[in-house]
């Protein structure tokens, strides 16, 4: 479970610091690039058509761990909007939550009691 939290801790920093840079660059609206790079079914297009996928199948999975409750909802938007630094930042506080067992971090605490 270490080397789990420390790859998130340096997702989150990677990924967030280079995203400063990029902000501080071009500033926060990425959606017209976003959106042109899947227009033009080229590799960047792939790429974020790919990594659409991924936040959609996050955000669904953390809203299943929350029995889409309402937290559980607002914590999936949020995934789906924030991306892996927000992903990695939820998983972090849940290792901690689940005092490091693999089946409450994935399942959630009412799920992993029952299997």
């Amino acid at each position: 479970m270490t080397l789990f939290r420390l790859l998130l801790i340096a997702i989150v920093a990677v990924v967030g610091g280079y995203t400063m840079f990029v902000v501080a660059g071009h500033g926060w609206n990425f959606l017209p690039y976003y959106f042109a790079d899947i227009g033009k079914v080229g590799w960047p297009g792939q790429f974020n058509m790919d990594f659409s996928a991924m936040l959609i199948l996050g955000s669904l999975w953390l809203m299943w761990r929350h029995h889409f409750s309402g937290a559980g909802v607002l914590f999936g938007l949020i995934i789906f909007a924030g991306g892996a630094p927000f992903l990695c930042t939820y998983l972090l506080v849940v290792s901690f939550k689940a005092g490091g067992d693999t089946k409450t971090l994935l399942l959630g605490q009412t799920r992993a009691a029952i299997s």
